[in-house]
């Protein structure tokens, strides 16, 4: 369980394939993470991933076929920054909202646009997803807790803040860029009651 709220800014060494030839190993360096454990979860770039080996500054994740096929993670490259959390404790202030680490989709950034110093960015994704998101409802790009500003059928629109570009790999965002999207778990868990009721 995560809050998107990013911890750090990790940049990726390494990314290799596992003999089975559809798996990846992922290595990532960061210095901020003194006290990482073998089997701990971290999110990595909103995609909750488990700690396989630690060598400081480095350590390394296995990424499955499933998350390669469903995120965005295997398209990136030696030298990449990623945005990374680690789990919350009973003892964390929650001042996201309840992030899974598990991705629903991709989007794509369509458009970006300044004004001052805050940046509107419009992600377009799969209208089968349109009844997940709604207005000043949260969304998580990956793996920050976002506020959705405005949608519409196939699009959706965030701010970001000065604070959200310099601390978050966010402020690098281009246009055309593939981008991870978890949408909000209760939203998620009332569709599928709904949907067994027939609503």
């Amino acid at each position: 369980m995560f809050t998107g709220l990013v911890e750090t800014i990790g940049t990726i060494t390494q990314t290799r394939r596992e003999p089975d030839g559809v798996s990846a190993r992922m290595t990532i360096q960061v210095t901020d993470f003194h006290d990482l454990t073998l089997g701990e979860s971290i999110a990595v770039n909103g995609v909750c991933l488990t700690v396989v080996d630690i060598s400081p500054p480095n350590f390394s994740v296995q990424v499955s076929p499933t998350t390669l096929a469903l995120t965005s993670l295997g398209s990136l490259n030696r030298g990449d920054p990623i945005n990374l959390e680690r789990s919350v404790t009973p003892t964390t202030r929650l001042g996201g909202h309840w992030v899974l680490g598990h991705i629903d989709t991709t989007g794509q950034l369509t458009q970006v646009l300044a004004e001052g110093e805050a940046q509107h960015v419009t992600i377009s994704y799969d209208p089968e997803f349109n009844d997940l998101i709604l207005p000043l409802g949260s969304v998580t790009l990956d793996g920050v807790s976002l506020t959705v500003v405005s949608c519409h059928d196939g699009d959706f629109r965030v701010t970001l803040i000065p604070h959200t570009q310099h601390t978050t790999t966010l402020g690098g965002w281009k246009s055309g860029q593939r981008v991870n999207i978890e949408f909000d778990v209760l939203g998620k868990y009332i569709k599928h009651l709904l949907s067994k009721q027939g609503g």
